[in-house]
């Protein structure tokens, strides 16, 4: 088992190593093997917990638990208690074909927790006896020296005793875009978690340089495993449809079960008919009135909605999210990775003549240099045999650097080092200067570190015949170190105040500003910091950003006009965030919140906020998690996006979860409900566009449905109340609503979109499913059936004395009469009286051809009457059939014409075929 928590403990970042080695009871030469095994034993292995899969029968069972299964299955039973036997089966044959299909639609249980489990290292170096040792990282614990380099991944929490030049990848974790520099000086108690240099954290990358910390916390102390915690606290929301559904369901069941108690009471009271025969024609009412399949038509509807998607890069891993992106109203989306490409890239170079501009984005070495006149951008590249200072800045760019540019085994272009080293040799990789080629040139004599004390790196090169000091860094620092500055005319006296404005412009821009410096050096065989902190001569600045996604562009326009409101929540910094969110086109980007402000908050405060910031910037975990509860507070469907571990509990929270798959962690993408094959953005616009079709048409199918079982319903409520003969035994509703669901039922699902779905606003999701228009509907057309189904029911018993051929004609009637009916619902409003309207669909036509050839088999083969009591019909009892069905269809549209007068001449001349309903999306002041 995974230890139990730590004592109480300093912060660590804000105390001394010295300190940290004194509380923890540890040296510089690491814990002695029975010191460290005794730990081990205290603490527990440096393992996080994992969640108990839910077994097998536990989620079959889960099928089971909703009213109208229980109804069903007591009608089973009851109908075995009293020897109907076939009608028992048959209701347990639908019971069972339904929960499988859910039970194998649920699919696997959560991997989150143990995905993230994953992200632990395997393996640590350590000092244990004075001796370095590689061990298992599950064996680590509080008071372990453990040793890092370049690649590694930090095994645990660690307070860092030694750094030589340590840079770290933490964007899984905080969201900084870039390495992160850290040292081991310690900072302040209330430092944020992003910036806390004196501390490496379990699960991140090493990018740069060597180190030694001590262990700190292990497991579920560590930041991800609080994380994991967070993770495993997060409660899942139902999506809206299900809500739908089983309110529904509860009111549908309520209903038929008072209806059924009601009729067989007249029945055996009034009537004076047998009690046995009246529990029976309840029963029977129940099993024609329940819906039996609507939820596998649901379930299908949503399938196909997944293949669909899938098809457009979207991959669903859990059903309902697909109905669920139909009416999300606000995505909250990371920045690094998910609106930017996570590539740091050189896009502006200020030289003494002016500002140039570089094009091309990402580590590709494509683009060009463009001179700045009049804030805009000439055409012409600039030649760089010509214009030698830039030539020569972007020489120093490269020399003064570590990182290397190369393809990987697929032929795409990595850096190998830091990224923000990386984006200067891309820079000078685009005008044709190769960084291995001029380090073999130009040989590094000696080097002055990057420190973030010092601000600034040196080496020392020899550029033709003189050895000359070259230096990149912040552009504050260098400006202190630099009294000149380098023109075309020669060397100037350099003016702080013009570049100043030069490195606030750049930086207002959401640019990340190093400044270049050099000067030639004589009689020197060692740096030290005297050598670089004098009498330098300014080359110019260089403006560094991750770029943003060009499609992404396009997909927040989208998002925007289809009433869908992209929310930034990110861990870098707001002027970069708020710089990304305007080129965008964000809709709120006056200001950025911190998650610093986040926190300060009450959640009535943030409730309000919410509705005017578009950007979040050093955001943690628990500030995103706030953030969803608060905007789902106010009634919003939200998408969250994400890549890191960080994201989990708020993707798991979000009504849906939505992870990067190419640059996502696997955590990320276990606790999402859908991930992004392409790690687009604009995906996620057509994602939700597919769901709205699928909550339309899954509309279309239960408006369809319901008149089927409405009308079986009536019409046998009808004759108990009346005193007459069944028109439809219990065993034919079954059969019916089976056929009529699995064949024409399911042809609405493959129904195109609406010309309108991403123009209107996101649906109310506390709306009803069904709502007055649509209750109207099945109403009116459930009468229609139940006219049809007693009229011919009523005239071929008395034509033909016969009631097994009575019974069949009606059973016949109701399903032409549904199949017809299907035609009407491919549009709830529209006309569906011409070609497009009739023929226009495939599906629909498969479908009521299929329904034809299997009511032929019910009606005609000799089992099929045995087991459903149906009889063979002449071929005038056909037509009339047919007829009926066919009435039907043009009464529908004469209501639908009617409804579109009505619907025209309304204050609002709303269009049924095009809801729009309440807008919840929380608005811009």
């Amino acid at each position: 088992m995974p230890g139990r928590p730590l004592p109480p403990h300093p912060p660590w970042h804000a105390v001394s190593a010295d300190e940290t080695l004194k509380t923890l009871n540890s040296r510089p030469a690491g814990l002695d093997t029975k010191t460290a095994a005794a730990r081990l034993s205290e603490h527990g292995p440096n393992q996080l917990l994992e969640q108990a899969a839910r077994p097998w029968w536990k989620r079959l069972l889960e099928q089971f638990n909703n009213l109208l299964m229980m109804i069903l299955i007591v009608a089973a039973i009851a109908s075995l208690a009293l020897g109907h036997r076939l009608d028992a089966l048959a209701i347990v044959g639908v019971v069972t074909i339904i929960a499988l299909i859910g039970f194998v639609q649920e699919g696997k249980a959560e991997h989150a927790l143990e995905s993230i489990r994953g992200m632990l290292s395997p393996q640590a170096k350590v000092l244990r006896d004075g001796r370095r040792r590689t061990i298992p990282a599950e064996e680590l614990v509080p008071g372990d020296i453990v040793l890092l380099e370049s690649g590694d991944r930090v095994p645990a929490d660690l307070r860092l005793l030694q750094a030589n030049r340590l840079r770290t990848e933490e964007a899984a974790l905080t969201g900084e875009s870039i390495a992160v520099e850290k040292h081991t000086a310690p900072v302040a108690e209330a430092t944020d978690l992003a910036e806390r240099s004196s501390m490496a954290y379990a699960s991140t990358i090493v990018a740069q340089g060597t180190a030694q910390g001590i262990v700190v916390a292990t497991g579920i102390e560590t930041e991800i495993g609080r994380i994991s915690e967070m993770l495993r606290g997060v409660e899942k929301l139902k999506t809206p449809l299900l809500r739908q559904l089983d309110r529904a369901g509860r009111v549908l069941a309520i209903f038929i079960l008072g209806a059924a108690v009601i009729t067989a009471a007249i029945g055996a009271l009034v009537h004076g008919q047998p009690a046995s025969e009246m529990f029976m024609a309840a029963v029977g009412l129940a099993v024609a009135a329940i819906p039996e399949g609507m939820p596998a038509i649901v379930t299908i509807g949503l399938a196909l909605g997944v293949q669909a998607m899938a098809r457009r890069n979207a991959i669903i891993r859990r059903l309902p999210a697909v109905e669920t992106l139909g009416s999300i109203s606000t995505i909250f989306t990371d920045k690094t990775g998910t609106l930017t490409r996570n590539e740091m890239t050189a896009q502006a170079i200020w030289l003494p003549e002016g500002e140039i501009a570089v094009t091309g984005v990402g580590f590709a070495p494509n683009g060009n240099f463009l001179r700045i006149i009049d804030d805009a951008p000439v055409s012409e590249p600039i030649d760089l045999d010509e214009n030698h200072a830039l030539r020569h800045f972007l020489k120093v760019g490269a020399l003064c650097n570590d990182a290397e540019l190369a393809k990987d085994e697929a032929g795409v272009w990595r850096i190998h080092g830091d990224p923000t080293e990386g984006a200067l040799v891309v820079a000078a990789a685009k005008a044709g200067l190769d960084a291995g080629t001029l380090r073999g040139r130009h040989d590094r004599h000696d080097a002055i570190p990057f420190e973030s004390e010092r601000k600034y790196m040196a080496t020392l090169h020899e550029i033709d015949g003189q050895p000359t000091l070259m230096v990149k860094g912040a552009p504050d620092r260098l400006l202190e170190m630099c009294h000149r500055v380098r023109t075309d005319a020669g060397d100037t006296v350099l003016e702080p105040g013009e570049w100043e404005q030069r490195i606030h412009a750049l930086s207002a821009r959401g640019l990340r500003v190093l400044a270049l410096a050099e000067k030639p050096i004589h009689a020197v065989s060692e740096l030290d910091e005297a050598h670089a902190e004098e009498g330098l001569v300014l080359l110019g600045l260089v403006g560094l950003l991750d770029p943003p996604r060009e499609e992404v562009i396009r997909a927040v326009e989208r998002c925007l006009s289809a009433g869908i409101r992209p929310i930034m929540v990110t861990g870098d910094h707001a002027v970069t965030a708020l710089a990304i969110a305007r080129q965008l086109g964000f809709a709120n980007t006056e200001r950025a919140l911190t998650g610093r402000e986040v926190e300060a908050m009450n959640d009535t405060e943030l409730e309000i906020c919410i509705a005017e910031v578009d950007v979040f910037a050093r955001a943690a975990p628990e500030h995103k998690l706030r953030l969803v509860k608060a905007m789902q507070a106010r009634g919003g469907i939200c998408a969250m996006t994400g890549d890191g571990v960080n994201d989990g509990p708020a993707l798991k929270r979000a009504d849906v979860g939505v992870a990067m798959g190419i640059q996502g962690t696997e955590a990320a993408k276990e606790a999402a409900e859908m991930v992004l094959a392409d790690d687009n953005f604009a995906t996620i616009v057509g994602a939700i566009e597919e769901g709205r079709k699928v909550y339309d048409n899954i509309r279309k199918t239960v408006t369809f449905l319901l008149p089927t079982n409405g009308a079986q319903g009536l019409a046998i409520m009808l004759a108990v109340l009346a005193g007459t003969q069944l028109p439809i035994t219990p065993l034919q509703a079954l059969w019916v609503n089976m056929v009529v669901a699995v064949t024409l039922g399911l042809a609405l699902a493959f129904e195109e979109g609406e010309e309108n779905l991403m123009r209107r606003r996101p649906r109310d999701p506390a709306a009803a499913l069904l709502d007055l228009f649509l209750l109207w509907r099945v109403t009116f057309v459930s009468l229609l059936l139940l006219a049809g189904v007693f009229g011919m029911f009523s005239w071929l018993l008395h034509v033909e004395g016969d009631e097994a051929v009575a019974r069949t004609g009606a059973v016949n009637t109701l399903v032409m009469g549904s199949a017809a009916y299907l035609i009407n619902s491919r549009y709830l409003l529209r006309s569906n009286l011409s070609l497009q309207g009739l023929f226009g669909s495939r599906p629909v036509w498969i479908a009521i051809g299929l329904v034809l050839v299997l009511q032929l088999a019910w009606t005609y083969l000799p089992f099929m009457q045995a087991v459903f009591d149906s009889a063979a019909l002449d071929l005038h009892h056909w037509l009339l059939v047919s007829g009926c069905g066919v009435a039907l269809f043009l009464v529908v549209e004469l209501e639908k014409r009617l409804l579109r007068r009505k619907t025209k001449s309304g204050p609002k001349g709303r269009d049924h075929d095009s809801p729009r309903p309440r807008d919840t999306t929380p608005r811009t002041q």
